[in-house]
């Protein structure tokens, strides 16, 4: 009931102030109501902590923060804001008339059993997924899910008829590649009309940036990018008609970050993974919002020279994203605030670039390491890129929108989530058909 993220994350926050160190954290998905079907979706999960206490003070705890949060047991296993289970403690068998553990209930509940499996493999979450995979009937909803805001719908990326997001490009740099100079914060007023004409064609997300990463870009300061970005979020943040519209900002300085952030934006979308800045992951997590992880080697002016990928780049880029991932949760950012880019043009030639392109469903279902990289959302963004103008012979970036909108179409036939562009309008309707032949349910 309610906010069903915000009360999961109310719930992990009161844990940590009682003292539970909270280890790893699953994926949350969303599934069918169990046992009484007259009720919204559910979002389960599980997570591992540490504690002193026993299983009796622990129980106590989470019903205390059951009761903060405003749970009423009114009808047995109906609508509630949170519910907080103990479902294994240590390889402890205990049975008491308030606590039965394991939980007897959970091998037949794959929205148990499917976040557990979903740990970084361990004896344990192979015997989780030897249950789950004997279960006799499973959710063919059930999906993990990723929030942008609270306005927008979550992202189901196991849910074939999803719908992709169109993230529009709002370049504040007069050195990008391909609409440099196009828009200035010194015109707010026609960057606002800008905007309005985006969200009229559809868009979902806007991207704004102050900071150009085309090969051997100039790199600014933080203030400077800040003086590019700031205002431009706080008037978009003030347009009435842009209140489902989420705000992305495109930078890799954890203080941009953390004042737009302050002034809005709900995404940071860093192309270094956090790399670049080691501030910056710790600053989304105790922000509480999602940031899109990048793939990329160096910077700006080294990336093209580092196009070497020994196991070819779909495993390279796996390997290497992976590990983005996990620094990402160890600095506490939820796996529900994570997107993955696969960085198309970064530390790629054109090659690479198409075969991540060709390739990008089996990218998505890596599980050869670490992190699980299907739960997450992609991100893709091929928009006017060098690799589309060096295939279709043309050369000025703005006029590549065909060899984009083929890039974009197997974008979402490869998975993409998102696709990032230019073009708003012509784009849009790309999504729009190509989610006709793919995602129709």
């Amino acid at each position: 009931m309610g906010n069903r993220v915000a009360n999961i994350e109310a719930s992990l926050t009161r844990m940590r102030t009682h003292g539970l160190d909270i280890v790893k954290v699953s994926p949350l998905y969303e599934t069918k109501p169990m046992y009484y079907d007259d009720q919204d979706a559910f979002l389960n999960g599980v997570c591992q902590v540490e504690t002193s206490l026993e299983p009796l003070p622990l129980l106590d705890v989470l019903q205390g923060i059951e009761n903060d949060l405003g749970r009423k047991r009114t009808i047995d296993k109906g609508p509630r804001t949170i519910d907080l289970d103990i479902v294994l403690y240590n390889q402890q068998h205990i049975k008491h008339p308030r606590l039965e553990v394991p939980h007897k209930l959970m091998l037949e509940r794959e929205f148990v059993l499917r976040p557990l499996s979903d740990f970084s493999p361990t004896n344990s979450s192979r015997t989780m997924l030897q249950h789950l995979n004997a279960l006799a009937e499973k959710d063919s909803t059930m999906s993990p899910v990723t929030a942008i805001n609270s306005r927008l719908p979550l992202i189901r990326t196991h849910d074939s008829s999803r719908k992709t997001l169109v993230m529009a490009i709002l370049n504040l740099t007069p050195d990008s590649f391909s609409d440099g100079g196009m828009h200035s914060v010194k015109d707010l007023e026609m960057l606002k009309a800008t905007v309005r004409a985006f969200i009229a064609a559809g868009v979902d997300i806007i991207d704004i940036g102050g900071q150009s990463t085309r090969p051997n870009a100039d790199l600014l300061s933080c203030g400077e990018e800040l003086s590019r970005v700031l205002p431009i979020v706080q008037a978009i943040r003030g347009m009435e008609e842009a209140e489902n519209v989420a705000l992305s900002i495109d930078t890799f300085h954890s203080g941009v970050a953390r004042q737009a952030i302050l002034a809005g934006a709900d995404i940071i979308n860093d192309v270094s993974a956090g790399v670049m800045d080691d501030q910056m992951l710790p600053t989304v997590a105790e922000l509480g919002k999602t940031i899109i992880l990048m793939h990329m080697r160096g910077n700006p002016h080294t990336m093209t020279k580092l196009t070497n990928y020994p196991e070819g780049v779909v495993k390279g880029v796996a390997k290497e994203l992976s590990e983005r991932v996990k620094a990402a949760t160890t600095a506490g950012i939820l796996p529900w605030h994570i997107i993955l880019d696969p960085g198309l043009g970064f530390a790629k030639n054109q090659p690479q670039n198409l075969e991540l392109l060709r390739r990008l469903q089996e990218l998505r279902e890596d599980a050869e390491y670490a992190v699980n990289l299907k739960n997450f959302p992609w991100l893709v963004g091929p928009s006017r890129k060098g690799f589309v103008g060096k295939i279709t012979g043309v050369q000025e970036a703005s006029q590549r929108s065909y060899g984009t909108a083929a890039a974009v179409t197997a974008s979402i036939e490869g998975g993409a989530e998102i696709v990032r562009i230019h073009d708003v309008s012509e784009m849009v309707q790309v999504t729009k058909m190509a989610d006709a032949i793919y995602r129709s349910s």
